[in-house]
């Protein structure tokens, strides 16, 4: 697997990863005109180059031989709807379905993490539908503990969604950049920067069964 950091070129292949994620995992019967309008306009080239070309979001992708097949985003300056957490939010995390089970996810979370780390984030925030089993497991499997709930509205649906946090101390820069590489190469982080630490989607959907952003 090779990470890289976004860049505007990569807005279209984004929305079409995105849509294919979001209408994969949570409309599992049929397609309505409701959620096909909100994925449509929701996961589109002209946001996702807005959201590359904002400085309080950074996006890092996974690349294959072929193209993209993954990517997280995290945005700063988000106030979480539940006290005790940072303002950084890890807003996206969304993988191919047919990439399922290569550790595609665990990776971009790992490259996530560094990059919290290298701004000093005491811990980072996600929302997942209260539904989506696999996606809770796999949060709470990589070191994430659920401390509230909220909601995700469409319009005036609302939809539960729980919110997880894990405190980015709890990951060790050693393991990570010898294991994946990214920041060594892109941006480099002083030892002082991480530390002695031990090891260690935005949208949150309407029902879910399967891992998605994020989640």
């Amino acid at each position: 697997m090779s990470f890289r950091l976004a860049r505007p070129s990569d807005a279209p292949i984004l929305a079409a990863i995105s849509i294919e994620v979001w209408l994969g995992t949570y409309i599992r019967r049929g397609v309505d005109t409701f959620f096909a309008e909100f994925a449509l306009n929701e996961f589109t080239a002209p946001k996702l180059t807005a959201i590359l070309e904002d400085p309080r979001e950074h996006v890092i992708v996974s690349e294959n031989e072929d193209g993209l097949d993954g990517f997280i985003r995290i945005t700063q300056g988000k106030v979480a709807p539940v006290t005790g957490c940072s303002t950084l939010e890890i807003s996206t995390l969304y993988v191919q379905p047919r990439h399922h089970g290569r550790g595609l996810g665990r990776g971009l979370l790992e490259q996530g993490l560094l990059y919290a780390k290298s701004v000093e984030a005491p811990s980072v925030w996600l929302t997942t539908n209260s539904e989506n089993t696999p996606a809770i497991a796999f949060y709470l499997k990589q070191g994430f503990e659920k401390v509230g709930t909220t909601h995700f509205r469409i319009h005036d649906q609302a939809y539960l969604n729980d919110v997880f946090r894990r405190m980015v101390a709890r990951y060790l820069y050693e393991r990570s950049t010898v294991r994946y590489g990214l920041f060594a190469s892109i941006n480099p982080p002083t030892a002082d920067a991480f530390g002695q630490a031990e090891h260690s989607v935005r949208h949150s959907r309407p029902s879910a069964t399967a891992v998605s952003r994020p989640c």
